[in-house]
């Protein structure tokens, strides 16, 4: 990894114009589908890394929104 990718993925982005509503955006489909997942499984290990990958997606594609605009 570069010097540039390294301050780039360690630095502060600050939200600039339609970046918020789409943040947003991703959070609610992340959380409707974490509610599909609740309601649609047992208690288990497996649901349990459901949820952090759901999470995991939610981070990453907001990362690649502030990092790469």
């Amino acid at each position: 990894m570069d010097e540039a990718t390294i301050r780039n993925n360690f630095m502060y982005h600050s939200p600039k114009g339609s970046q918020p509503a789409r943040y947003e955006a991703i959070r609610a489909y992340g959380k409707t589908f974490a509610e599909m997942v609740q309601a649609a499984c047992l208690e288990s290990r497996e649901k349990s890394l459901a949820f952090t990958k759901i999470e995991e997606a939610v981070m990453w594609a907001n990362a690649a929104i502030a990092r790469n605009e």
